[in-house]
């Protein structure tokens, strides 16, 4: 990956952070997650392996379709 890919790739990852901090105790979905990224032209593999790398780091936990921080 490039530095700007890195840098890129950790905004993301921030974001979908916050996201799923906002969205408090009861878990944010990962479809709505998914919605939100595809508007930007995120597919489905590429939301699959950011949120499943986030997951395997501790960065993210999941309870079948819900994320929670």
């Amino acid at each position: 990956m490039t530095p700007a890919q890195i840098a890129l790739l950790q905004k993301v990852v921030g974001a979908i952070q916050a996201a799923i901090k906002a969205g408090g105790p009861m878990g944010t979905p990962g479809g709505t997650l998914y919605a939100a990224l595809m508007a930007y032209g995120c597919t489905l593999s590429q939301f699959e392996t950011i949120v499943g790398g986030m997951v395997k780091a501790g960065i993210l936990k999941r309870r079948g379709d819900l994320y929670f921080a």
